[in-house]
């Protein structure tokens, strides 16, 4: 598990970044993202979230958010973020079902 605390952005991301990509390496089955104490995060912060989605499905790694703040949440949802995250790294759906491509 990584924790995230404090402001995730445009002048924090690249150690975040740099230990997703150190952790995805040693190839867990789930990595698990700890949002509990983060504070701020801008557009940069959110695109290492879509990074670390996107690693993760080309390895077959899970990701998973944890302690999620409303704000955090918010954002996910507004941008659709939460939809790329409920996807499983084989390209199915959580449900079982095969993602709608359009």
């Amino acid at each position: 598990m990584i924790r995230v605390v404090g402001d995730l952005a445009y002048t924090t991301a690249a150690p975040l970044r740099a230990e997703i990509d150190r952790t995805m390496g040693t190839a867990p089955t789930t990595l698990e993202l700890d949002f509990g104490g983060l504070q701020f995060i801008d557009s940069t912060g959110l695109a290492v979230i879509v990074h670390a989605w996107r690693e993760g499905q080309q390895r077959g790694i899970r990701l998973r958010l944890r302690a999620v703040p409303r704000f955090l949440g918010t954002i996910l949802d507004m941008t659709g973020v939460t939809g790329l995250l409920a996807r499983e790294p084989d390209g199915t759906e959580p449900d079982g079902q095969s993602p709608v491509t359009a």
